[in-house]
């Protein structure tokens, strides 16, 4: 087995009803004035923010509420966060939503404390060193945000979005109840299905082996989502493919699936420019993008891409190229058949033009700067050619070819 370094601080709280618990929860983690981050209405709507406010206030926890988080969260709304944490000396954060709110919660904890600018931290400027005590009430699988230590942020000067992983940022507890999601749109649920698979698929597919174990783990998230997210669709109240699919959620990011392995990450990162540039849910993004990527990568990765055909879908014809191949295409068919794009025209509603598809890539190496990817190693003519790959979807002979 590889070498690696495992410690995920964040609590989690599982189960119906139990984010009734989370005044006494803050409450014991010393927490006494709380910025509640949150999204749109739904929260409202649902009546989940005013059941999370009066628990805190049968705790004696005073609270202070920041909406208006989008998908993609902006920068902008971070700012006005932390100036509003530190104007009115917030000592904890609580996040009420999904991915985004999480994101967002994390950066603005990150700079209550801060004295400098917190964008420095995603440039890689400075590294942080302190955040306020962050917790989160999970109401969109996906993102993994709420065990994770990560946090995305799109910096809209330049539409730049830029990732920071560092172990502070994981929140101090997380409560998962899957009756929270029993309203989630279709495609919000089936977006976030996708994310949970890539995350696990982007540890999977890197190069190394030998770490038998973390590839089992693997294997069993992405076999939970393949049963579970039709089932949560056909019958969203359903609360074990609920359940399933959250705590599949939590585990895809939580680092388990991939210890031991560096992981790739180069969908992803194409992927990123695509929801910046055209404002589209994050999972719908990957499934466009990621089965143009595997066909790519997988003369580099041979011995991955067969062991995710057999031991995930059960296909053993004997030929490697053949068998790997068919995994893609079952891959593409699984998002399909839950309402997911396979292509970019099929993602944004038309294909791109040769132009965009540079200015993409040159964003995607932040202007030349970097490479992207594992498993193949990424510069811009490479990241190109994904991007025509995803733009051209047509069938021949069995096989999806890309001109």
């Amino acid at each position: 087995m590889n070498s690696f370094e495992f410690k995920c601080e964040t609590r989690i709280i599982f189960g119906a009803g139990t984010e009734c618990r989370v005044g006494r929860e803050i409450k014991k983690c010393g927490g006494r004035r709380v910025l509640i981050v949150y999204g749109g209405g739904s929260v409202k709507r649902s009546g989940l923010l005013s059941r999370v406010e009066n628990c805190l206030k049968e705790e004696g926890v005073d609270w202070l509420e920041l909406g208006g988080v989008e998908p993609n969260p902006k920068l902008s709304l971070v700012h006005r966060g932390i100036e509003l944490g530190r104007r009115e000396r917030v000592d904890f954060v609580l996040a009420v939503g999904g991915g985004s709110a999480i994101d967002t919660a994390k950066a603005i904890a990150l700079g209550i404390p801060d004295t400098g600018e917190v964008w420095d931290f995603f440039d890689h400027v400075r590294e942080p060193e302190k955040i306020l005590p962050v917790a989160t009430i999970l109401t969109l699988p996906a993102t993994g945000s709420e065990a994770s230590r990560a946090t995305v942020i799109t910096k809209e000067d330049g539409q730049v979005k830029k990732g920071l992983n560092f172990p502070i940022l994981r929140p101090v507890f997380s409560i998962l109840n899957p009756e929270l999601t029993y309203t989630l749109p279709p495609y919000q649920t089936a977006s976030g299905c996708v994310d949970i698979l890539m995350h696990t698929l982007e540890r999977f597919f890197s190069r190394g082996s030998g770490n038998e174990l973390t590839d089992l783990i693997a294997e069993a998230v992405i076999r939970t989502i393949l049963k579970n997210a039709p089932i949560a669709l056909e019958n969203p109240s359903d609360y074990q493919a609920r359940s399933e699919i959250m705590w599949a959620g939590t585990v895809s990011h939580c680092e388990l699936t991939g210890l031991g392995l560096p992981g790739d990450w180069a969908s992803h990162q194409i992927e990123h420019e695509l929801s910046t540039a055209y404002g589209v849910a994050h999972g719908a993004g990957l499934a466009a993008v990621w089965g143009s990527w595997a066909r790519y990568a997988m003369g580099e990765g041979m011995d991955r891409f067969t062991k995710y055909a057999r031991d995930v879908w059960g296909i053993r014809t004997g030929d490697d190229d053949g068998d790997a191949r068919c995994a893609i295409e079952k891959t593409e068919e699984f998002f399909r058949s839950i309402g997911m794009p396979v292509s970019i025209p099929e993602l944004i509603g038309r294909p791109v033009s040769e132009e965009e598809i540079k200015t993409l890539a040159h964003k995607c190496t932040f202007l030349g700067k970097r490479t992207i990817g594992n498993l193949v190693v990424m510069r811009e003519p490479e990241i190109e050619a994904v991007y025509r790959m995803a733009n051209h979807h047509e069938r021949i002979g069995g096989f999806y070819v890309r001109e």
